[in-house]
């Protein structure tokens, strides 16, 4: 496994008397699923009608600590794999890429969660799962390395590790440790509708730990979704339904349009960068990635709105560049391709 940090202090260090946020270190470290995706070898098939399928590594918190990885940064990833040949084939994979895989478990019990994904003409996804139980759901508290998430300067998560337990509660209490140590919480739902038992489960378990984040990352699907049919493109409707007290910083992705963002201070919108499409998966990770990297870097930048909106346009570059590649980490960019492509775009 890969070689394990030096835990960082663990006392409570929440954001100061004038909101500025404050961290332990430079890592960035991301909790929930890593999976393969079986992806088609052509587009705009059914399952069925698919040839045959590309193995690729994907998971959304693995997508992001390898692209904050592949982008020069440092990060962890923390998740449950089975103990199988997909599971060590996905612990590798983070190895081989320079996240930090300590808090990575195998479960002798249950098989690696793989998912088929259909690309449709436009390049956007359908979602098949086999997760059966499959090994990350199955990830206990007690298997959680504390001192990784103490020494975090971000702690990034998603929903799919709601849905089930133990999982769920192992989810709840890994953010309270890093609440409690003044680590930073980033929030990508990454709604996933076919895994809850319902949209209404969905709604409630996705907005149940909402308003503990201080980074928030939403589509404008999952927008609609979960105030249940509003405009998504209304401010009104962000900053009043969804932009709650506590939150520092509420990015929208409009996929090739680029995104939106709200802080308590400005609002506004930084264009995409336009690319042939491929596959999309993995582009909002990519994205993410892509801004959690350079706000463990500096994470007071949402405080400048000119800093914010460059960390953005890069952000976006690191997403257009997912795209062009078929499968999410293989297709995760380096900071040498973002920064070529962002030189061609501003030339």
């Amino acid at each position: 496994m890969a070689e394990k940090p030096t835990s960082g202090d663990s006392k409570d260090l929440p954001s100061n008397s004038n909101g500025v946020l404050q961290g332990n270190s430079s890592v960035v470290v991301c909790f929930g699923e890593m999976l393969v995706d079986f992806v088609p070898t052509v587009g705009g098939v059914t399952l069925a009608e698919a040839p045959a399928f590309k193995k690729a590594p994907g998971g959304a918190p693995a997508n992001v600590a390898v692209c904050i990885a592949r982008l020069g940064g440092s990060s962890a990833f923390i998740g449950k794999v089975g103990e199988d040949d997909f599971g060590y084939m996905l612990a590798d994979i983070l190895k081989q890429n320079k996240v930090n895989s300590s808090g990575i478990r195998f479960d002798p019990s249950a098989r690696t969660a793989l998912a088929f994904v259909t690309l449709r003409a436009d390049g956007e996804r359908e979602f098949m799962f086999f997760r059966n139980p499959s090994a990350d759901m199955l990830l206990r508290e007690a298997e959680l390395d504390l001192d990784l998430i103490k020494q975090a300067r971000i702690f990034h998560y998603g929903s799919i590790s709601l849905i089930e337990e133990p999982c769920r509660s192992t989810h709840l209490a890994a953010m309270a440790i890093a609440k409690k140590s003044g680590v930073i919480l980033s929030y990508d739902p990454n709604l996933r509708l076919p895994l809850w038992p319902s949209a209404d489960a969905a709604r409630s378990g996705i907005m149940s730990i909402w308003d503990q984040a201080d980074i928030i990352k939403i589509s404008e699907e999952e927008i609609s979704f979960l105030t249940g049919g509003d405009d998504p493109y209304d401010d009104n409707v962000v900053l009043k339904k969804l932009f709650h007290p506590n939150l520092k910083l509420l990015l929208v992705t409009e996929g090739s349009e680029g995104c939106r963002y709200y802080t308590k201070q400005f609002k506004g919108r930084v264009p995409g960068v336009k690319v042939r499409a491929v596959d999309t998966t993995g582009a909002g990770d990519a994205f993410v990635g892509g801004i959690l990297k350079s706000l463990a870097s500096d994470i007071n930048l949402y405080q400048d709105e000119k800093q914010l909106r460059e960390a953005l346009l890069f952000a976006n570059a690191c997403g257009a560049l997912t795209v062009t590649e078929k499968g999410a980490i293989p297709a995760l960019p380096t900071k040498e391709a973002v920064f070529q492509v962002l030189t061609e775009v501003t030339a």
